[in-house]
C-alpha cells in the first residue's frame, strides 16, 4: 500500500486519476492512499435531493470561486477547500477481511488515531458517520473534524475522507455540512491555535493511521453499521 501526494489538484481532476487508481488496483495492481488537497469545491453523493443542502445561490459561489460537481460516492453535501487534507484510500475489502460499514468506521479510527498525536481528543458519534471533536466555545457541544464519503465497486473503494486541518470554516457556512442541520464543523486550526501542525505532519501521521489499521489483522470479515453519511 502506497502513499501517493498529489499535492493541489482540481476536484474533476483527482476524480480521474482514483478512476484510472481503482483499475489498476482491481487489476492486481498495489492498493494505495491518494492525498490532495482541492482548490474550493462544493460535492455532493448520490442521495436523491441533496442539492437543496447548497444554501448559497450561484453568484455567490461564482464571486467566492467555489465550483459544484456532483459526485458519485455515498453521503451528501460536503465541502473541499486549501487547508483541507482528503485522502482517496484505493484497496481491496476483501483483502482486508472488510465489509463497507467496518471500512468506514477503519476510517474514522484512523482519524481519531492521527489526530491524537496532536493532542486533539476526537470520537464518533451513534448517530453520525464522521469524526467529531468538542467545540472549544460551544459549551460541551461536538463539530465535525473529519467527513467521509465513500464508493465501492468491485471490490475496491474509491473517494474516501477529509480532515479539516487548516481550511477557510467560513466556506461551511455556503452548504449545511453533510445535510446534518444545526452541527458544527472545525478544524485542528479551530481546536488547537498556533499548536497546529503543519499540512506535512498531518499527512505522516494520517498515512501511518491509515496503513496500520487497514492491514491490521483480522481473524474474519468485520461488519459495521451505517455509512450512507458524509
Amino acid at each position: 500500500m502506497r502513499v501517493e501526494d498529489l499535492g493541489t489538484m482540481r476536484y474533476r481532476d483527482a476524480w480521474a486519476l482514483q478512476e484510472r487508481a481503482h483499475g489498476e488496483v482491481v487489476a492486481g495492481g498495489d492498493e494505495r492512499i491518494l492525498f490532495v488537497e482541492h482548490p474550493p469545491v462544493i460535492t455532493f453523493g448520490r442521495r436523491p435531493g441533496v442539492e437543496r443542502n447548497v444554501l448559497a445561490p450561484p453568484e455567490l459561489l461564482a464571486r467566492r470561486g467555489v465550483e459544484v460537481v456532483p459526485s458519485d460516492r455515498g453521503g451528501d453535501v460536503t465541502f473541499h477547500g486549501p487547508g483541507q487534507l482528503v485522502a482517496y484510500p484505493i484497496v481491496r475489502l476483501i483483502g482486508h477481511r472488510l465489509s463497507v460499514g467496518a471500512y468506514v468506521h477503519a476510517l474514522e479510527q484512523a482519524v481519531i488515531d492521527a489526530v491524537a498525536r496532536f493532542g486533539v481528543a476526537a470520537g464518533k458519534d451513534r448517530c453520525a458517520v464522521g469524526v467529531w471533536a468538542e467545540d472549544p466555545v460551544g459549551s460541551g457541544t461536538v463539530a465535525k473534524l473529519c467527513a467521509i464519503g465513500v464508493r465501492v465497486r468491485r471490490g475496491v473503494t474509491l473517494h474516501g475522507l477529509a480532515l479539516n486541518v487548516t481550511p477557510d470554516l467560513s466556506f461551511f457556512e455556503l452548504i449545511i455540512p453533510c445535510g446534518l442541520a444545526g452541527r458544527k464543523v472545525t478544524s485542528l486550526q479551530r481546536l488547537l491555535g498556533a499548536r497546529t501542525p503543519p499540512m506535512h505532519a498531518a499527512k505522516d501521521a494520517l498515512a501511518e493511521s491509515l496503513k496500520r489499521v487497514l492491514t491490521a489483522p483480522r481473524p474474519a470479515r468485520e461488519q459495521g453499521g451505517p455509512t450512507d453519511q458524509c
